[in-house]
């Protein structure tokens, strides 16, 4: 699948990658370009993460959770959980924090919030997110075979789906989803895994938000507002409200190559272009 009207999209066939699949989509649903294997199944690693995320929301919403109930450590909570403030280490079941002190990303504490989802409603996690959202949005081609912190798998076309249903929720309540892409806990510091220590290392909750940090895996023309996640597979989706002369737009890249030095400095150059593209 190809489209020329984000030229700049062309450009993942210089990543060093042997695969990448990219597309832009406009708040309103439209697709604005899309270049490479948009069909092909890669696996997301943490780009897994928002996925999950919109099902404990739904959750929420249908009044099987509340945000504010006891989840995973003493003290901590399901906002907790979400916004990487639980004081969970990043991948063993330890409490390295007292909650909503630091921000630790972890994926221990997605790892609970899928068994906290699973237990309040009897069905296992990666069932109730292909209920929730993959089902309902269509992503048939989406699947959850693990750790709902890393282990889901999925192509371009369906992520943008899912990069369409956040900017114009269907499933949930748009102020739900405007608190998830708010800053939860604000003024934590803590580490951007990849960018090293950010002052404050601000996330929603299962979004992580640009704000003013620096270095970022988005671009330096990125608003503030920008939202979203990377996962080490060399994968990302981010939604920047104020793109496309402020209406909103979404970029997904899949790629098959982990994570490193080619995509620090591959994305943000890649990013400011399509941002480029989408101001014309």
């Amino acid at each position: 699948m190809e489209s020329s009207s984000v030229p700049s999209l062309a450009s993942i066939e210089q990543w060093p990658v042997p695969t990448a699949a990219a597309a832009v989509v406009r708040a309103d649903g439209t697709v604005a370009g899309a270049h490479g294997p948009t069909g092909r199944r890669f696996p997301l690693a943490s780009v897994t993460k928002p996925l999950a995320a919109y099902a404990v929301l739904v959750a929420y919403e249908e009044g099987a959770i509340d945000l504010d109930e006891p989840a995973g450590p003493e003290g901590a909570t399901v906002r907790h959980l979400l916004a990487h403030t639980s004081g969970l280490a990043f991948d063993e079941n330890r409490v390295t924090a007292a909650p909503g002190t630091r921000r630790i990303y972890s994926n221990t504490g997605f790892e609970v919030l899928g068994d906290h989802v699973a237990k309040a409603t009897d069905i296992p996690f990666a069932e109730y997110l292909r209920q929730a959202v993959l089902e309902p949005l269509g992503m048939a081609a989406t699947t959850l075979d693990g750790s709902p912190a890393k282990d889901g798998v999925s192509t371009v076309d369906d992520l943008v789906r899912f990069a369409a249903e956040v900017q114009a929720p269907r499933l949930l309540d748009a102020r739900t989803v405007l608190d998830a892409m708010t800053v939860t806990y604000p003024g934590l510091t803590g580490i951007l895994p990849g960018y090293g220590h950010q002052r404050p290392n601000d996330w929603g909750l299962g979004f992580e938000i640009r704000d003013g940090k620096s270095p970022h895996w988005t671009g330096a023309g990125s608003s503030p507002r920008t939202f979203g996640h990377f996962g080490q597979s060399g994968t990302f989706l981010w939604i920047d409200p104020e793109a496309a002369a402020g209406r909103g737009a979404a970029c997904v890249a899949l790629t098959d190559r982990a994570f490193g030095a080619w995509a620090v400095e591959a994305w943000p150059v890649f990013t400011d272009a399509v941002l480029a593209d989408l101001r014309r």
